[in-house]
């Protein structure tokens, strides 16, 4: 009998260790390492970088916000825009006619306090640079510097990079979506403020941005149920985004840290009450069973991922602008537009450090306010709020 050919198998890869090799895409913790290689591209420059630079632990800094100067009818930003659209009754204005190179400080001023007051504002065609951006934040606070994400190739070290494309697909087993929702580093002894972000390349569709308002999702709870909440206290942590950049063999620049926040916050010019917590970097409830802390944040993160009535939805457009109040609300990007290319650059300035009802009210001597209820009262609608359920009646037995 002819002998017959045979060929070897190579032995079977253990499973385990083939997932364990593999390099998943977290859009919010996997920083960018290659990219498409295009020298060509126009903002080459802007493309993201990182520097093995140290910087020493933040200290707590003084912060003046500008929105406490602002006129508050904004005659001085409305009068100069051709028009002024509310996207949402809560959240988002558009804003036309205006080039923010332009701005005076008094505008500047009305423009932070009307970011309080609706969340995020957008501008569309702004030729306004990034030297000029930075400039426009630094009138709203000192800028932040962060630690693991990445800068443009140049510098700019206080310049914080959005960049994908082709070479970077998002795996959908390494995130959900709701965990893409998020406040800047609010792991931050001092989070941000009034922050920008321009989109310089983008997609024709998709690459949209969402921002859910904490105004909103305060007003929507029972009072109990609010009044319970502002006695409460939150970790924010940092650890995840500095182990995804040593993970990818990149180096974190400033030591993560973990800090400790109102879930409800004030802010200091509105004066309005708002949830501040956010899927991306809070992680527990102090002081309570982390059966009863999971409960409640997995309830907040799903009324700010999936209740529309708290959020607006942006399309981008080359050269549109937004500027959102880090404080007041979250937002997420949608990973939907890959394999196109999306380069955003943002600046980022600090706010105060976090304040509760409690410490504001001591603070101040005013009382912390719901904005729904303001709103209505500006509007001469008179809401009574049930404080106490009523008593259910007693029903007997009929078998």
């Amino acid at each position: 009998m002819a002998p017959v050919a045979t060929s070897e198998k190579a032995p079977a890869q253990d499973p385990v260790q083939e997932i364990k090799a593999q390099k998943v895409f977290n859009p919010f913790y996997s920083p960018p390492g290659d990219d498409d290689g295009n020298v060509d591209y126009k903002y080459a420059d802007f493309k993201p970088s990182f520097p093995n630079i140290t910087y020493e632990p933040l200290k707590e800094q003084p912060v003046v916000d500008r929105g406490a100067f602002a006129d508050p009818n904004k005659a001085s930003l409305f009068g100069a825009a051709t028009k002024v659209k509310h996207l949402t009754p809560v959240i988002g204005t558009e804003i036309e006619g205006i080039d923010l190179r332009q701005l005076t400080d008094a505008q500047k001023d009305e423009l932070a306090l009307l970011v309080a007051e609706r969340g995020v504002v957008f501008f569309r065609d702004q030729e306004i640079n990034i030297h000029e951006q930075l400039e426009l934040a630094r009138h709203f606070g000192p800028l932040h510097k962060h630690a693991t994400t990445p800068i443009p190739r140049i510098g700019l070290e206080e310049v914080h990079v959005v960049y994908n494309d082709a070479s970077r697909r998002p795996d959908p087993t390494a995130f959900s979506k709701l965990e893409l929702w998020h406040t800047d580093v609010s792991y931050e002894l001092q989070p941000p403020s009034t922050t920008s972000l321009k989109v310089i390349t983008g997609p024709e569709v998709g690459g949209d941005t969402l921002w859910s308002s904490g105004y909103a999702l305060y007003s929507s709870l029972s009072p109990g149920f609010q009044s319970y909440l502002e006695g409460l206290t939150a970790v924010h942590s940092g650890v995840a985004q500095a182990d995804g950049n040593r993970a990818a063999g990149l180096p974190v620049r400033r030591q993560e840290i973990e800090s400790v926040h109102p879930v409800v916050r004030v802010h200091p010019v509105t004066g309005w009450k708002s949830i501040y917590v956010n899927p991306g970097f809070t992680r527990r409830i102090i002081g309570v069973p982390k059966a009863e802390s999971d409960f409640i944040l997995n309830f907040l993160f799903h009324q700010i991922g999936e209740n529309p009535d708290f959020q607006v939805r942006f399309k981008w457009e080359v050269n549109s602008i937004a500027l959102w109040d880090n404080r007041v609300v979250t937002h997420s990007a949608t990973f939907d537009f890959w394999p196109a290319t999306r380069h955003a650059l943002r600046a980022t300035p600090h706010g105060e450090r976090p304040t509760s009802v409690e410490d504001y009210e001591r603070q101040t001597g005013k009382e912390a306010k719901d904005r729904q209820l303001e709103i209505w009262k500006q509007q001469g609608v008179k809401v009574e709020l049930n404080h106490k359920p009523k008593t259910a009646k007693t029903r007997g037995y009929n078998d």
